[in-house]
């Protein structure tokens, strides 16, 4: 016998404060009368961290730091065992989205080394014959906001062949000036990146200027840090040989769910970077680093 089981929130952004409820429906649909053994919902918040390959075998004792953190857990009984009516059933559900003790609701964040994550799972028991069903779905928590004001923090950069670090024969650079600045380092999570970029001059042309968002994830115990950077996205904002002197706009929207606010924790941290990447025609490759830090107002 078909039956079909859903779990449907009342938001349809999905996204929750601490303190607030998590409100919604659970929806069975069959076709004739089913018998259950009851069904659960459970509401689960974890982070998940991971080591890097590279890492892997150097820090023996984060094998034991790296289960999975539980941050909110909590359990209800729907309906105990019975039978449902044929056609469709809604059966609301509220939680509270509240922590235990000193525990802190970090907001929801899919990284690569580091995952947090809020779940709802609702599971139907059934008889031997008859398969248990389960149903997931996943909501988003955002950390409350700051109230005091954030100082933007702007930042004016010069680049040129001797600014520049981590080269080997700075004699074989082509000469180059470029000028530009960021209008905040210190960036609200829900509003755009921005800034200006101004090639001066350049011997070799200019093939492409780029932005890459970049996360940098540190996961670790009383052992050692492994930290790992890697990239979120990379936006091209130039093409070929710019002119001189022009302003070229920098423009970048913080993607959801692969940014949250900056995070500082015992176990593990998240932080972002993003850099001002020149492609020369020539093939040298030009990075300029600026460390961010997003949080939420």
């Amino acid at each position: 016998m078909s039956v079909t089981l859903d779990i449907r929130l009342k938001r349809a952004n999905k996204v929750y404060h601490e303190g607030e409820a998590v409100a919604g429906v659970i929806v069975l649909v069959c076709k004739e009368p089913l018998q259950h053994h009851g069904i659960s919902l459970n509401m689960e918040g974890l982070v998940n961290l991971q080591l890097s390959s590279k890492s892997v075998g150097v820090f023996e004792a984060f094998y034991n730091s790296v289960k999975p953190i539980q941050l909110i857990s909590s359990n209800i009984e729907v309906a105990n065992a019975g039978k449902i009516p044929g056609g469709k059933t809604e059966i609301p559900f509220e939680f509270p989205l509240l922590t235990k003790g000193n525990k802190v609701l970090y907001e929801t964040y899919h990284g690569v080394f580091v995952n947090i994550q809020y779940s709802l799972r609702c599971d139907m028991k059934r008889s031997l014959l008859a398969k248990d069903l389960t149903r997931n779905c996943e909501f988003i928590v955002h950390c409350q906001p700051l109230k005091a004001k954030t100082a933007p923090n702007p930042v004016n950069f010069t680049i040129t062949p001797d600014t520049l670090d981590n080269i080997r024969e700075r004699s074989s650079l082509p000469k180059f000036l470029i000028r530009g600045h960021l209008d905040a380092t210190n960036c609200v999570i829900s509003q755009p990146l921005t800034g200006e970029v101004v090639v001066e001059n350049s011997d070799v042309p200019i093939k492409s200027i780029e932005l890459q968002l970049v996360r940098v994830e540190t996961c670790g115990c009383a052992e050692g840090y492994a930290r790992d950077a890697t990239e979120i996205q990379n936006i091209q904002i130039a093409e070929g040989d710019v002119c001189h002197g022009l302003s070229i706009p920098i423009y970048m929207v913080f993607p959801r769910l692969f940014t949250s606010p900056t995070l500082e924790t015992t176990n593990f941290k998240v932080e972002f970077e993003v850099n001002v990447v020149i492609v020369l025609h020539d093939e040298h490759l030009i990075t300029e680093n600026f460390p961010l830090k997003l949080c939420r107002v």
